[in-house]
């Protein structure tokens, strides 16, 4: 159903995502979406198609002054539409490893150290996914973690990217090796592009 009215608050166990990129990935997945708001007057093209398929799965939709989608986007172009979703659920490090066994090949994770800037964090999970990673490890302290501005730059990739947050990175990475991975340290000053480079066993990428 489509209504008029406020927007109600939300609080950390829900967040906001928008542009139309970010809510076409977020409905791919059955993660409880609160609901959709879309500009007053911009019932129409791909929004249409949004609304079509969250009217299927009974989620609200919300029409709104164009001034709240500014708000809720920080600014940022939002093309009209909005998600209020349920907050990212992260993973584990046994998760992500059984989800490299589900895709018969060796497994492939990127660890982050103090990756504090959301945008950056953004930027390297929709790299990440595109390049076949099967989960991201950052700490639980001194690290951005996924937030609305994450979903924005990730152009809605988190939602197939699993990440694991954990206590101390470099317990984490001694786990691994006794799993059998092997890590590679990525350098600014590197030689070597990591595709250009035969890797053979399981391994997984650390900034550290």
């Amino acid at each position: 159903m489509v209504i008029n009215g406020k927007v109600g608050t939300y609080d950390e166990r829900t967040i906001y995502c928008w542009k139309k990129s970010c809510i076409r990935s977020v409905k791919i997945r059955k993660r409880s979406r609160k609901k959709i708001l879309v500009t007053k007057g911009q019932l129409r093209g791909s929004i249409n198609k949004i609304i079509g398929i969250a009217r299927d799965r009974n989620i609200i939709i919300q029409q709104v002054d164009k001034n709240k989608l500014d708000q809720i986007s920080e600014g940022n172009a939002h093309q009209g539409v909005a998600a209020l979703i349920n907050a990212y659920n992260y993973s584990s490090i046994d998760k992500i490893l059984d989800k490299a066994k589900l895709s018969n090949r060796p497994p492939f994770i990127v660890i982050l150290d103090e990756i504090e800037d959301p945008h950056n964090l953004g930027a390297i999970i929709r790299t990440a996914e595109c390049g076949g990673v099967h989960g991201i490890v950052i700490p639980r302290r001194r690290s951005a973690h996924i937030t609305q501005t994450v979903y924005k730059s990730s152009a809605g990739a988190v939602e197939h990217m699993p990440v694991a947050k954990v206590n101390n990175i470099s317990s984490t990475i001694e786990e691994l090796k006794e799993k059998g991975l092997w890590v590679y340290g990525a350098d600014m000053d590197g030689e070597e592009y990591f595709f250009r480079y035969r890797i053979k066993r399981t391994y997984c990428f650390s900034n550290r």
